[in-house]
């Protein structure tokens, strides 16, 4: 077995790509995954997508992303609801039985936590079922909490399963990334509970380096740069049975304006240096 054979690239990381160059390139290193975006994938074409990928031997691990299932208003919660369901479909088109979800902020005006993570319940409630039967699972990714205003109100593991376990496995679980649960001292636990019932739907790298850049979005350190040992905590998802894939996904504006090949040659590398030899 190739040592890259568990590594995927999240289109993400190597934005710069267009989907062909992509694909080629994984293909000329021995890149066996890729997570893939909505975005850029909608802009190819879902279908020529799935055979380009298909055509070019690559296994899609993951789909990015669905979520944002946090609104009161009656009209936009529809209107989430409606884009997940367009998530799940494309994720099944693309032969991926992962669609990520970021869960969505705060509503403009509200300081109501508990109620927001009641909300993305009330709406997995509806998706749950509609991806189990797609063959898709729904994996809530639990943000830093710095994120917790705008853009995500799960923000610990703890409370991504809390919502997951109000349903069958097959349906929902949850995405363990280590750029967003490396400082959280009880998401080994975690990871263990997940591991446990299934739960564990993919697993993402990404180093944690400061200073954070202006926004913080763009702020995902290239693996070995920063504080997180990538060692210890592929370590904690293999101990709770988790034999997927990894993918590395990098927000870095730095990297974004290197050459593309280079980026994906230099994360397989290091991918290699510091999370399996």
């Amino acid at each position: 077995m190739s040592d890259l054979a568990r590594f995927s690239i999240n289109q993400m990381t190597v934005r710069q790509l267009s989907l062909p160059e992509l694909t080629g390139a994984c293909v000329e290193l021995g890149v066996p995954g890729v997570g893939l975006w909505r975005e850029p994938v909608r802009e190819y074409g879902v279908e020529a997508a799935a055979e380009l990928v298909r055509d070019a031997g690559l296994r899609v691990t993951t789909l990015c992303r669905g979520g944002f299932l946090t609104a009161t208003d009656p009209d936009a919660r529809k209107a989430a609801l409606a884009d997940n369901r367009r998530a799940v479909d494309e994720a099944a088109a693309l032969g991926t039985d992962t669609l990520v979800l970021v869960s969505g902020g705060l509503p403009a005006g509200s300081r109501d936590l508990r109620g927001a993570r009641e909300r993305i319940a009330d709406a997995l409630a509806e998706l749950g079922p509609y991806a189990g039967e797609m063959g898709v699972k729904l994996a809530i990714e639990p943000l830093h909490p710095m994120y917790a205003a705008d853009r995500c109100v799960v923000s610990t593991l703890a409370q991504a399963l809390d919502l997951a376990e109000r349903f069958p496995a097959h349906q929902v679980g949850v995405t363990v990334d280590t750029y967003h649960v490396w400082w959280d001292d009880t998401a080994p636990a975690q990871i263990a509970r997940a591991g446990a019932a299934g739960r564990i739907h993919t697993f993402q790298l990404a180093d944690w380096t400061t200073p954070l850049p202006a926004g913080v979005l763009n702020g995902r350190g290239r693996i070995g740069d920063g504080a997180i040992d990538m060692r210890e905590w592929k370590g904690y998802v293999d101990a709770a049975g988790y034999t997927g894939a990894i993918e590395v996904e990098l927000f870095n504006e730095e990297l974004w304006a290197m050459d593309g090949r280079e980026v994906l040659a230099q994360t397989a590398a290091r991918f290699l240096a510091h999370v399996i030899e």
